[in-house]
């Protein structure tokens, strides 16, 4: 007799590795959903700030319902071996926009208030190594640009009380500055300087290399 495929899993789960991405979806849609109940929804002619958001996490939910449904019906992979790296990662990248978006009192100490321009490239240059194939400069060139892009979306685009950039940072902009005037300034050398660091990095490494070659050929 043939040998059954190790991807149908007996029982009522038959895709494990479906089923649970699809739960965590639908946990992540339903803290979303709770983070922003305060916030107003506005309507299309005039979205609030908790338009976006909740579109997002309904989308989110329900996305993931597909995929636990899917996980039921339809055969797929089992889960594979848990490693505590990635989870721990994300979750101290969490943490460190949570305490440094704002400034945030622990204890007798209070953290620094980055804002968005500091606590945006921190998060992901954290969160990447949550992979072991994460590199600094491609985590950095990933959290400088999408770091600009909020900063366009959330802060000009959509106009939501989000800190921005630290106080310091605002006070070398000339009085007569507006705030949106600040935002896409920034956002424009954020997105500057990583496709600097995209367009120098390699040719470093391609220098490295043929130095490397012509040594070991002398």
């Amino acid at each position: 007799m043939p040998a059954r495929s190790d991807t149908h899993a007996r029982g009522p789960i038959r895709g494990p590795r479906s089923v649970a991405g699809g739960l965590l979806l639908v946990g992540l849609a339903a803290l979303a959903l709770y983070l922003t109940r305060d916030l107003s929804q506005g309507t299309l002619r005039s979205m609030g700030p908790g338009m976006v958001p909740r579109m997002l996490a309904i989308g989110l939910g329900l996305s993931g319902l597909v995929l636990v449904g899917v996980g039921l019906v339809r055969a797929g992979h089992p889960l594979e071996r848990f490693s505590l790296r990635g989870p721990v990662v994300i979750l101290l990248a969490i943490a460190t926009f949570a305490l440094t978006i704002r400034p945030f009192p622990l204890g007798g100490i209070t953290t620094p208030g980055l804002g968005l321009l500091g606590a945006g490239p921190l998060t992901v240059v954290i969160g990447g190594f949550a992979s072991p194939e994460g590199r600094l400069r491609e985590n950095l060139v990933l959290g400088l640009g999408l770091t600009a892009c909020a900063m366009l979306l959330f802060g000009d685009l959509l106009n939501l009380p989000i800190p921005m950039f630290p106080e310091a940072y605002a006070a070398l902009f000339p009085d007569g500055w507006s705030q949106d005037g600040r935002l896409r300034v920034t956002a424009g050398l954020l997105a500057g300087v990583a496709v600097a660091l995209l367009l120098v990095g390699p040719r470093r490494s391609e220098a490295r290399i043929g130095v490397a070659g012509q040594s070991r050929g002398a």
